[in-house]
């Protein structure tokens, strides 16, 4: 039988990827107003059309981590209240973190669409299969 509180470890660790994103924000915002690329008045309704790319990635990245991996985040905290975690679960659970990692890494550096999209839906599926999962195999 596995120890059910392994759960909190990719919970853990896609909480820290999130706060990672958060921090790179402000990080890219201050860069480009230092240089001169942003005003303040940019971020006055959320971001204006002028902010840079580069700029604003971190911002719909941090958005993205927020969104679909609040389902992860329930799913892992039902998985521990059933008693019905798996060496399975488990295992996807932590592929599920690298994907994330992984579009996170894509989406913030060299945003090829094509391979962060792969990377996106892969990570969805994924997720889609862990909550089948857990449904057929609860008890």
């Amino acid at each position: 039988m596995i120890q059910q509180n392994l759960i909190f470890q990719p919970m853990g660790a896609l909480a820290l990827l999130t706060f990672i994103v958060l921090i790179q924000i402000p990080i890219r915002r201050f860069r480009a107003a230092f240089a001169g690329r942003v005003v303040p008045k940019d971020f006055e309704l959320g971001e204006s059309p002028r902010v840079p790319g580069d700029v604003s990635l971190p911002n719909r990245n941090y958005m993205n981590l927020t969104e679909i991996p609040m389902l992860f985040y329930v799913l892992c905290l039902m998985l521990y209240v059933s008693g019905s975690l798996n060496q399975a679960m488990l295992v996807l659970a932590w592929a599920y973190v690298g994907l994330r990692a992984a579009h996170s890494l894509i989406h913030v550096t060299y945003n090829n669409v094509f391979h962060r999209l792969t990377v996106f839906t892969i990570s969805n599926v994924l997720l889609g299969t862990m909550w089948a999962l857990f449904f057929v195999n609860l008890r």
